[in-house]
């Protein structure tokens, strides 16, 4: 993959636990923030229960369009932690113990609590690297382009630095936010405009309620600074001749 051409990934989060609402997911966010910064773009983000076949299916899709698949959750030590059995499926794999993520996790329990719930963990499809855990022991994995993760916000965290010189980007997606105390209707014309000249860039407006007012975020993403700087300039312009307050959020 050569530096500086269009790199992509999709997030697949996986869990019961996230579609019945009694989790929030907080690791698409610090997933694509993570990714934009060394220039890989999120492409789609998906929701997928504890299910085989659901995950095999989904896993096998997102496989086809996009450069890396990024999967959370499902690597744990109880029965419904199905994601490494369902990678190995999905890439028609053994599904075996990982003797260097058996080494790793026997150091780390005391002698007598690495039971047999806990050796679920070292699981994994055959060949599969380690994603190494500073934070609980556990290591995730990853084959080919698909990297799995743990679904605790805080481990998964402390994962990413490990990854940083596996994944090979584009140039990092920049963003710059204008806040302004209006309503979206009032600009929409004009920010449509903005757009149509500017068709590399992505701009987005986004409502927020602060203060008892309400106001939009106009947010401008690009990989080139100048082409922000662009759009900046000429959205400044239409909000100065509709006399619209810049707020600072």
């Amino acid at each position: 993959m050569k530096k500086n051409t269009k790199v992509n990934a999709a997030i697949l989060i996986i869990g019961n636990e996230i579609l019945s609402g009694r989790t929030q997911d907080t690791n698409t966010s610090t997933l694509a923030k993570w990714l934009n910064s060394i220039g890989v773009k999120v492409n789609e983000v998906r929701v997928v229960p504890d299910s085989e076949k659901i995950i095999i299916e989904t896993l096998n899709a997102l496989r086809k369009t996009n450069d890396y698949i990024f999967t959370t959750g499902g690597i744990g030590p109880t029965h419904d932690d199905i994601t490494a059995e369902s990678v190995a499926k999905a890439f028609c794999l053994k599904y075996e113990v990982h003797e260097e993520a058996y080494k790793i996790l026997e150091a780390y329990y005391k002698p007598g609590e690495f039971n047999e719930g806990r050796q679920k963990m070292v699981w994994m499809p055959s060949g599969a690297k380690l994603i190494l855990n500073p934070t609980s022991g556990a290591p995730g994995f990853s084959i080919e382009n698909v990297f799995c993760l743990p679904g605790v916000p805080s481990i998964l965290k402390s994962m990413l630095g490990s990854l940083k010189n596996r994944i090979v980007g584009g140039k990092p997606i920049l963003s710059y936010t204008i806040s302004l105390k209006t309503v979206e209707s009032e600009i929409a014309k004009s920010l449509k405009n903005v757009q149509s000249q500017n068709q590399d860039v992505e701009i987005g407006s986004y409502p927020f309620f602060q203060a008892g007012k309400l106001g939009v975020s106009i947010v401008i993403r690009s990989e080139d600074q100048s082409k922000i700087d662009n759009c900046n300039t000429q959205i400044l312009k239409f909000v100065k001749e509709k006399k619209i307050e810049v707020v600072d959020r």
